[in-house]
């Protein structure tokens, strides 16, 4: 039973990489093989400083490291089409499924924006079995996170208006997502699987938890 002193929310938005699972592995074997796929070479380590960015952009940067800057969009194509072709079932971080039968108990919207594409976002949501109906992915935005458009564009789908969007929490693991929510007018709150929670309170998180299930039970709890 949730705390009767403690208003919730009235809506969840949720990021899917390092909030809802733990996609490093699916993710860095996709960017692997196709970069040695393109330049029959190994990639370089990913850098903490481009989680939660646009492929994009992870794109441009393992490109720019061996100066091949030019294929940054042929890297994007291809690592999307190994994420797909060689699918691997991320790791579905703890709290989630009690999260989201809460929320349809209590009947408050939720849903998923994330900076990764669509396909691996439905492809996750179904070999875990998740109970996320509305997804949103880097393709379905002009400008990605850290721009607000992914969280603006959810809230609209969920049927939230500008004058809600102070009264919606955004679970990020990211600086990029943070920044995102906080531009949105939201209120961003952190999970520590990416930063840690100085880091994530630094840049926006009003309140900061290791992951949803720590979430869940603050939410719930008599």
């Amino acid at each position: 039973m949730k705390n009767n002193l403690r208003k919730l929310p009235k809506g969840f938005l949720f990021d899917f990489d390092g909030v809802v699972v733990n996609s490093f592995e699916s993710h860095h074997s996709a960017w692997s093989s196709a970069f040695e796929a393109l330049f029959n070479q190994k990639i370089a380590p990913f850098p903490k400083s481009h989680a939660g960015k646009s492929p994009m952009l992870i794109a441009e940067y393992y490109c720019s490291v061996i100066g091949k800057e030019a294929q940054t969009a042929e890297l994007f194509y291809l690592k999307d089409k190994h994420l797909d072709l060689y699918f691997k079932t991320p790791i579905l971080l703890p709290g989630v499924k009690e999260f989201t039968r809460f929320l349809s108990k209590e009947n408050i919207p939720y849903g998923i924006a994330s900076n990764a594409t669509k396909q691996f976002l439905k492809n996750s949501i179904h070999h875990l079995k998740l109970d996320f109906t509305t997804v949103f992915g880097v393709e379905d935005y002009i400008k990605p996170k850290p721009a607000p458009e992914a969280y603006i564009t959810l809230a609209k789908a969920l049927g939230f208006t500008s004058k809600d969007f102070k009264d919606i929490w955004v679970f990020e693991d990211s600086l990029t997502g943070t920044k995102a929510a906080k531009a949105a007018g939201m209120i961003p709150i952190g999970i520590t699987t990416q930063y840690n929670a100085a880091e994530l309170q630094n840049s926006g998180s009003a309140l900061v938890f290791p992951t949803l299930l720590e979430a869940y039970q603050y939410l719930t709890e008599d």
